[in-house]
């Protein structure tokens, strides 16, 4: 039964209802909520505009609309519930593309007031933009920075229909914590975003996926040359100092012939991949329990479960693994992995995370936080029934090790000419900016750039400062999973550093 849709003569509540039965999932309910009431009360005196919009949002662009215009501020940016970001590429996300950054926006040539166009109103309508990818990178304004405080969010237990609700008011910089990424409409969508994240600009995702049981999904988007997403580094605390970078979108899967763009990235290494791709080791608690599994080549998609079937050469059981110190809480919670999850290796090394089972588990990644505009390590993706999302970009990894070692190796010798009363310009310390202490980038070591290569996975319970669990390490079943191909780019990367210049402890193993 259809719902009729709203007009501009009805309620401001009605409208923002309506609209948001249509978010595409980039953001969160919260953020996405305060994000159209304040378009909708902006609109209000523009009736004609706001049916546009109406129009336009609820029959997905199929009838033809006109500009929807708000005032552009000075910066250019919007300023919703403590961030800012580009009017029309907030918008975007929330409707269309969820995974959109902010250079690949290309309006349509029957906008007349679009962001490019620089004039005193913004066209915000969704469907008067296409997306597009940029063609270059540019590094030159990466700068490092210390990055601000996160809020605080949500709280998930056993219940599969609970939903996550975010502080109603932070302030500026500050972010929520966890990071929903949900299944929709059959299909599987990637959903890397935040209400409170930063915008920032890469390169496509597959925006849907269908795909069967025991099928990896065929991508139907070409890939393109990465971008960074920002033209800053964001740091956090002394000695975890990692950054935000870039995204290259999905190369090629395992089951599919690479596009025209595709075959053209060159393998990231010449150097014939490691017997496994990667080992899964699994806690309670602090506590390892079991042998650690180790995933070989041959098998592209593991599962992970909780059943007690022995484990084979693509899946791991975890019911079978006994504790004599196991605790009431990991005993409950085993109970509900069930079929778990399933990690997809694709293409030269990324890495998707498909959910199967009946509650949602929970995701430190790195990709994913740069994805929702977060600093890395900074967040908790809830990963939810259904979804299946990619987790591990091997080039943007690769990317951000070779970023810090530069950067660790560059304050290194900084901090070095300190001591012996040589030090130059602020200019020539690898582009160092002084908000970052010499010491905090030099004391970057092997621990932090493995920490890149690493993703941890949390059953059916999350953890985080909305959480009675404040770090994994208290969460009652999750699993560490290192990967082996990124480890083996991390060693080449520290091999090729000058031998007589400072540098990172090396120090590189495949367990």
């Amino acid at each position: 039964m259809s719902v009729q849709a709203p007009t501009s003569a009805d309620a401001c509540l009605s409208i923002v209802h309506s609209l948001m039965c249509h978010r595409q999932g980039g953001e969160s309910e919260s953020f996405a909520k305060r994000a159209i009431e304040s378009l909708v009360k902006k609109l209000k005196e523009k009736r004609d505009e706001l049916d546009s919009l109406i129009t336009a949002i609820t029959t997905n662009g199929s009838h033809p609309t006109k500009c929807v215009t708000i005032q552009r501020t000075l910066d250019g940016r919007l300023q919703v519930a403590g961030r800012k970001g580009f009017p029309h590429v907030i918008y975007a996300r929330i409707w269309r593309w969820p995974d959109l950054h902010k250079n690949e926006l290309k309006h349509a040539k029957f906008c007349q007031y679009a962001f490019d166009l620089k004039q005193d109103s913004v066209c915000v309508n969704p469907y008067h933009y296409e997306r597009v990818v940029s063609p270059g990178i540019d590094l030159s304004g990466l700068t490092i920075q210390h990055a601000a405080p996160p809020s605080r969010l949500i709280k998930d237990e056993y219940g599969t229909g609970s939903d996550m609700s975010q502080i109603e008011s932070s302030p500026a910089g500050e972010i929520g914590q966890t990071i929903k990424h949900t299944p929709q409409d059959g299909f599987t969508r990637m959903s890397s975003g935040l209400g409170t994240s930063a915008i920032g600009h890469g390169m496509p995702s597959p925006l849907a996926e269908n795909f069967g049981s025991n099928q990896i999904p065929h991508t139907t988007q070409t890939s393109m040359p990465p971008y960074p997403r920002s033209t800053s580094t964001t740091w956090v605390g002394n000695s975890n100092a990692t950054y935000s970078h870039t995204h290259d979108g999905q190369y090629w899967n395992n089951n599919h012939m690479p596009t025209t763009a595709e075959m053209q990235l060159p393998p990231l290494t010449n150097q014939p991949p490691p017997e496994f791709w990667c080992t899964i080791t699994y806690f309670e608690l602090d506590q390892q329990v079991g042998e650690t599994f180790k995933v070989p080549y041959s098998c592209t998609t593991v599962t992970v479960d909780g059943y007690t079937d022995p484990s084979s050469l693509d899946r791991f059981c975890l019911g079978q693994l006994s504790n004599v110190h196991r605790t009431e809480a990991s005993e409950r919670a085993r109970l509900h992995i069930g079929k778990g999850v399933h990690l997809d290796y694709r293409g030269e090394g990324d890495v998707w995370i498909r959910c199967v089972s009946d509650h949602s588990v929970f995701v430190q990644s790195y990709y994913l936080d740069r994805e929702a505009g977060r600093a890395p390590g900074d967040a908790v993706h809830k990963i939810y029934p259904s979804a299946y999302i990619k987790v591990f970009d091997i080039r943007q990894c690769h990317r951000q090790m070779q970023q810090q070692a530069a950067t660790a190796q560059a304050a290194a010798a900084a901090q070095a000419a300190a001591v012996a009363g040589t030090v130059p310009g602020p200019a020539s310390v690898g582009g160092i900016a002084p908000a970052v202490g010499l010491s905090a980038a030099a004391g970057i070591g092997v621990d932090d750039l493995r920490r890149l290569c690493i993703l941890r996975l949390s059953f059916v319970k999350g953890w985080g400062p909305d959480y009675p669990r404040h770090s994994i390490k208290e969460t009652p079943c999750w699993i560490e999973v290192q990967l082996h191909r990124p480890l083996q780019l991390l060693d080449e990367v520290l091999q090729a550093m000058p031998l007589n210049e400072p540098r990172p402890n090396r120090g590189y193993f495949l367990g």
